[in-house]
């Protein structure tokens, strides 16, 4: 594969230097909602050491550094060319780690670099993809491990080595698989206390409107399942007769949160900044995709999950941020949400390419 050189985006790529006022959102009393910057069909964030937020894409055929995003004076670069589908990105002492369907990539002290990256360095061309859900989500963990989920290659089936989360040494060596039962999960994070795992599940269609429902999760030790196929949510019964066989709800673990029915919750992360009122430290924000065969649309928003004073169960489920979605008519997906070093919520949405940042002005 030929990887250019980075190419600096020019405006026709940025919606401005400025950040712009997004009026047509909503967004809970003292926060402002503004858009930064674009770049194509956005998907997975990450930041750099020295400021860079990287971000992957999931439907081209690059990956994106924007520098410049705290000052309000956005620069984005290209990275990469003819890469596959390069969704995931994560960011580790200098490096950016770039996850494709079957490969990942790595690209040593990028920072210093980005007009000149250079070819990457493939540390894993054989993870498992096939048919559906094959993109990758990667995050580091604080053990300094880096997990990969691997979704279902179907909307429901039996399928041995797919539909769970592995982690592996930076390197790409030691695999392992810490969790199963998970039909699709694109967005994971830690507890900023406990450290345990959390992640996002996409359950299955065709079974109607309202069923099941999306999961929050969370991997209290490893090895546990999360019930598919043969269970969604905390007691939905599988409706395939030999895959409802292969176990029951009761012998699998359930969400801490089920979630709305086919809102497509991707990207999730705990808040541990410092600019949001304290009612807001550790806990979840969700980017909810939204629904893609649903009668009456869902989703297009931002979730917000509270969690008790133990870190371990949750106490409401409500909508933080939305307006992507007015009267059927979508005007963005978002995908991922990242902290960033302000204490800011970041979001990225791949309907438009936008990046957006929520901050805390306090009440009028």
């Amino acid at each position: 594969m030929r990887i250019s050189k980075a190419c600096l985006f020019i405006v026709g790529l940025l919606v401005s230097f400025q950040a712009l006022a997004t009026e047509e959102l909503r967004v809970p009393e003292g926060f402002v909602i503004e858009r930064l910057a674009t770049v194509p069909k956005g998907r997975s964030m990450a930041w750099g050491d020295e400021g860079t937020l990287f971000v992957g894409s999931q439907r081209k055929r690059n990956i994106y550094a924007v520098t410049g995003v705290m000052d309000g004076e956005p620069v984005v670069y290209e990275l990469g060319d003819g890469l596959r589908i390069p969704n995931g990105v994560a960011f580790r002492a200098g490096d950016l780690y770039v996850a494709e369907p079957k490969r990942l990539l790595v690209w040593r002290d990028i920072e210093q670099r980005l007009n000149n990256p250079g070819e990457p360095e493939v540390l894993v061309d054989d993870l498992p993809a096939q048919k559906q859900h094959t993109w990758k989500y990667i995050a580091f963990g604080p053990d300094g491990k880096l997990y990969v989920p691997v979704g279902a290659p179907c909307n429901v089936c039996d399928a041995p080595g797919y539909a769970l989360i592995m982690r592996m040494n930076a390197d790409g060596s030691e695999r392992e698989v810490i969790a199963q039962g998970i039909r699709n999960t694109v967005g994971f994070d830690w507890h900023p206390e406990t450290e345990e795992l959390w992640f996002t599940d996409n359950n299955r269609d065709m079974m109607g409107d309202d069923l099941p429902p999306g999961e929050l999760n969370r991997l209290a030790e490893p090895g546990q399942h999360f019930g598919f196929p043969f269970c969604h949510g905390i007691d939905v019964v599988e409706i395939e007769p030999e895959l409802a066989a292969l176990g029951s709800c009761a012998e699998s673990t359930p969400p801490v949160q089920e979630l709305g029915p086919h809102v497509a919750a991707l990207g999730m992360a705990f808040y541990d900044g410092l600019m949001f009122p304290d009612e807001y430290q550790n806990q979840v924000f969700i980017a909810e995709h939204g629904s893609w065969n649903r009668s009456k649309k869902i989703g297009y928003r931002v979730t917000l999950v509270r969690l008790d004073d133990s870190g371990r169960k949750a106490t409401s489920y409500e909508v933080f941020a939305e307006g992507w979605l007015v009267d059927e008519e979508v005007s963005g997906r978002p995908v991922d949400v990242l902290v960033a070093p302000d204490g800011s919520l970041l979001i990225s949405e791949d309907k438009n390419g936008h990046i957006y940042r929520i901050s805390y002005a306090g009440k009028s």
